[in-house]
């Protein structure tokens, strides 16, 4: 009974690590398109610094993870739990990585005034910021009905990615000027469309922990 009770003590610990790898991922996200609006570079440049702390978290879950499967041989659901929490800490770090290059294009754009309207821009990075958030809580919930909400979630950042890239390119069109500017913020646009589908892939993820089966939810 006693080591059972570690291992269970173990596998909170392996899940307080995931839920802190997500604070700071929605954080950096935050900052990251404050930093863009704002045009604030030296918040740019701190919120890129601070990426190593992801970096960092990332590998203790994954050593904590590898360490807890050669120890306990764990079985059924509380081995899915840990290849679970592997899965997720990857696409947590990937989401962060795209935070950073979201504040990388913000310094490139400098304090040059926006050329187009970014307001879809802004919305697909709110449904990105809250795909995430849910995505954490159903993972921390175990909870397929808040997981299968991320595939719409996702379907409309898409369409608004569309809908940006083609206001973008009939941009570059009209204004050879607008070129530089052009290309950075079709760069965001990109990095927050992965976010979405990394976000949609820890409602997968959910669903293979809870139902032992894969599903794919972002075609």
């Amino acid at each position: 009974m006693i080591v059972r009770e570690k291992f269970q003590y173990d596998l909170h610990t392996l899940r307080q690590k995931l839920l802190e790898i997500g604070h700071l991922t929605e954080t950096a996200l935050r900052e990251a398109l404050e930093a863009l609006q704002t045009k604030n570079a030296d918040q740019a440049l701190a919120m890129i610094e601070r990426d190593s702390d992801i970096d960092v978290l990332e590998e203790e879950i994954n050593d904590f993870a590898i360490l807890l499967i050669a120890k306990q041989q764990p079985v059924a659901i509380d081995l899915r739990r840990i290849i679970v929490a592997i899965k997720i800490a990857t696409d947590i770090e990937r989401i962060a990585d795209f935070a950073v290059n979201i504040a990388k294009a913000s310094i490139r754009i400098g304090d040059q005034p926006f050329l187009i309207n970014v307001e879809k821009l802004v919305r697909m990075h709110h449904i990105a910021l809250e795909m995430v958030s849910l995505g954490l809580k159903s993972y921390y919930e175990e909870d397929v009905a808040l997981a299968r909400q991320l595939a719409e979630m996702d379907d409309e950042v898409d369409h608004l990615y569309g809908q940006m890239m083609k206001e973008l390119l009939q941009m570059t069109q009209t204004s050879k000027e607008a070129l530089s500017q052009m290309t950075q913020l079709s760069l965001v646009a990109r990095y927050i469309e992965r976010i979405a589908d990394h976000a949609t892939n820890l409602a997968e993820h959910v669903f293979y922990l809870v139902k032992g089966r894969h599903y794919t939810l972002n075609d």
